[in-house]
């Protein structure tokens, strides 16, 4: 019983953080019906940048936190402003092969700065955010993925439901000529979900890179780890990426607890493959009837 319990939270905080990853890639499809294939090396470039500041730049934590979220956000803006905006009106397929090779342009740039070697960030957090008890014990940096998970929801949700940025963004991945002839800046849109989900990005990245260490083989694998959670939770859900991340992460982590640590990277896109047999939407997807 112990050994579920454990598994069990181990699965639910490694879900969060899958989630907290899908937030950024819902963000982006959400506002502009764009399939993201960047995402990970956002990630890996978030944690890469947070580990600069802090080992090489020996930056306090509490400042080096903001000053990557902020360098992150402003990445986003200027990905979208140098190579997405010249995209504007052109076919989706278009903007979906400038991310994959924005993916491997990126993935060699960390490659050359920084190496395939794995790092791993100073112990910094406080054994006091630690739970042990019931025969489990919940290590500092899982109830701080878990926190950062709910936190995003919350604040993510209201976000698109009341705030006037997020309902533009909303009506922009709706019906992009309608928004345009009610007024609505797209291009300040697509540079605003950019800038978010690159600064959502490197907040999963910096977590991940506390669980496991960094490396960019495996922080940039992240981003197709993260399509079968959207896919699941629904690529236009807030929440249904988070639920994605949760359920993802607990069979993992079942999966390798009780048949084979080597199976539990096949469990999410055998799952993938079976959501899109049987629900091609999501659990929580918009459906589309087109009209013949």
């Amino acid at each position: 019983m112990e050994f579920f319990l454990q598994l069990l939270v181990n699965g639910i905080s490694i879900g969060f953080l899958y989630g907290l990853a899908a937030l950024g890639f819902v963000m982006i499809f959400k506002s502009s019906s764009v399939l993201n294939f960047a995402h990970g090396e956002l990630v890996a470039i978030g944690a890469f940048l947070f580990l600069t500041l802090v080992a090489s730049a020996k930056i306090p934590v509490l400042l080096a936190f903001p000053l990557t979220l902020a360098g992150t956000f402003a990445l986003g803006f200027l990905i979208e402003r140098v190579f997405l905006r010249p995209l504007i009106g052109e076919s989706l397929i278009f903007v979906i092969m400038l991310t994959l090779g924005l993916a491997s342009m990126f993935k060699g740039i960390m490659l050359f700065v920084w190496g395939g070697n794995l790092y791993m960030f100073p112990d910094f957090l406080p054994s006091w955010l630690s739970f042990r008890g019931a025969g489990i014990y919940v290590p500092p940096v899982y109830i701080l993925s878990t926190a950062v998970g709910l936190v995003f929801l919350v604040l993510f949700g209201f976000f698109f439901k009341y705030s006037s940025q997020g309902i533009y963004m909303r009506s922009v991945a709706d019906n992009q000529p309608a928004a345009l002839s009610l007024g609505v800046n797209v291009r300040k849109v697509f540079a605003l979900s950019w800038a978010i989900a690159a600064l959502v990005a490197a907040m999963s990245g910096i977590v991940l890179g506390i669980i496991n260490g960094i490396n960019v083989h495996d922080l940039t694998s992240i981003g197709m780890k993260v399509f079968p959670v959207v896919i699941l939770g629904g690529l236009e859900s807030i929440g249904g990426a988070i639920l994605g991340g949760l359920i993802i992460g607990l069979l993992e982590a079942f999966t390798g607890g009780y048949l084979s640590p080597s199976l539990k990277d096949v469990i999410p896109y055998a799952v993938l493959v079976v959501i899109l047999l049987v629900r091609p939407y999501g659990l929580f997807g918009l459906v589309e009837i087109e009209r013949v």
